[in-house]
């Protein structure tokens, strides 16, 4: 029988995860330290839960390949708010020689 964790550790482990899935490996004390420095938690038991979950699910996602896809989005996302950024600096001096 698997182990039964609370909501408030599945949510985060998978927002962070979706966040920041290049931050992830599959060693847990190297997830521990990243979700210390990402997320403020009440107490260690909580941190260390997280990390855990963090930690089965990107061996999991590995073993299945939505890590992968995870990583290539978010780099389309970063790409697609680097260029509206740049379209919209563009813009600008265009508005103010009018």
């Amino acid at each position: 029988m698997g182990k039964v964790r609370i909501g408030v550790v599945k949510r985060t482990a998978r927002k962070l995860l979706e966040a920041h899935p290049d931050l992830f490996t599959e060693d847990f004390e190297h997830n521990k330290r990243v979700v210390a420095n990402l997320v403020e938690t009440p107490s260690k038991k909580l941190r260390n839960q997280i990390a855990g979950y963090v930690t089965r699910l990107v061996r999991l996602y590995k073993r299945t390949g939505r890590m992968q896809y995870l990583i290539e989005q978010q780099r389309a996302e970063e790409i697609r708010a680097a260029l509206a950024s740049q379209a919209q600096q563009e813009q600008t001096p265009g508005q103010q020689q009018k």
